[in-house]
């Protein structure tokens, strides 16, 4: 079978190699948006068509062509157009990065707690004691409790944490976590405060000049989520005031952040490239859940991890 494929050779060697019953044939197309495919394809393995801050593309004449189903390489929703969404089914890649994403959380929050990279020392002028914080019965909030959010409490509980977290279901959290009302909650109870929420009309600049005003003195805020979902003027004001002690962010909006940009040499900004997903094996979870969709698909079953549109 034909699949329309915007990853690279070697990651499609890799689906291949997961697949030896089929009899596959991978057609390359460039990322960002389709503009037409060959109307006997049926599966497209979606890129981003777009990095944060830039326009969705308009739909191309013609959509859905003949596509009855698009895996997006991705967890987020928000690096794709509303238009595909409408006609096939589509899946997400929810929960296969987790892990590399949580472990990176809890790094910064030990970095934070130990003064690290600070503490490191390059002379004797530089061997002096430093008071450093415990992560021991720190309070741990998390904003969005899906796959990220349960693999890093469990982490969190594992050192000793308090860990309370909000999120937009009903649904339960896990033994030890407490649940919180939202934001504001949890900027007012949390030491630290890690957002995996997705990026929609609901949560863009959800950490605003009123929400940073109720934080925990001394709170590090970290965002591994979106750019989007804060108000990048209002941190700054609230880290010049103090009321933060620190931000950790793996994103932006835009991403890159252009030349210049305060985010850069503030001194209590922490920033890195949209990383925390990146791991050894990363291109092979994605891999083994795009072969099992493939294997629902063709047996006409429930796709893992189907979606319904970006909100």
């Amino acid at each position: 079978m034909k699949i329309a494929s915007q990853l690279d050779p070697v990651r499609n060697e890799v689906i291949r190699g997961m697949l030896p019953e089929l009899d596959i044939e991978f057609v390359e197309i460039p990322r960002g948006a389709p503009v037409t495919f060959d109307p006997t394809i049926e599966v497209f393995f979606a890129w981003p068509f777009r990095k944060a801050g830039q326009p969705d593309a308009p739909v191309p004449p013609g959509w859905p062509f003949g596509l009855k189903w698009v895996q997006l390489v991705s967890a987020g929703l928000d690096p794709y157009p509303d238009w595909l969404f409408e006609g096939p089914r589509v899946s997400n890649a929810a929960g296969t990065l987790a892990v590399p994403i949580a472990e990176f959380c809890l790094a910064l929050i030990l970095a934070a707690a130990k003064r690290l990279p600070e503490t490191w020392i390059e002379s004797p002028e530089g061997w002096r004691l430093r008071k450093l914080a415990a992560v021991e019965n720190a309070t741990l909030g998390i904003l969005g409790f899906g796959a990220i959010g349960e693999n890093l409490a469990k982490r969190a509980l594992a050192l000793g944490m308090k860990v309370h977290a909000a999120r937009r279901s009903d649904a339960p959290l896990i033994p030890g976590v407490a649940r919180a009302g939202g934001i504001e909650s949890l900027m007012e109870i949390s030491d630290h405060l890690v957002l995996a929420a997705p990026a929609t009309s609901r949560t863009r600049c959800l950490v605003n000049d009123k929400v940073l005003a109720r934080a925990k003195p001394g709170l590090h805020l970290i965002n591994v989520a979106r750019g989007a979902l804060v108000d990048n003027e209002a941190l700054i004001r609230a880290l010049d005031a103090g009321r933060l002690s620190l931000a950790s962010l793996d994103v932006a909006d835009p991403e890159p952040l252009p030349a210049g940009h305060p985010f850069y040499t503030h001194p209590r900004i922490r920033l890195s490239p949209h990383t925390s997903p990146m791991s050894d094996d990363a291109d092979v979870r994605v891999a083994r859940l795009f072969a099992d969709n493939l294997r629902r698909y063709l047996a006409g079953r429930e796709l893992i991890n189907a979606v319904a549109g970006r909100e």
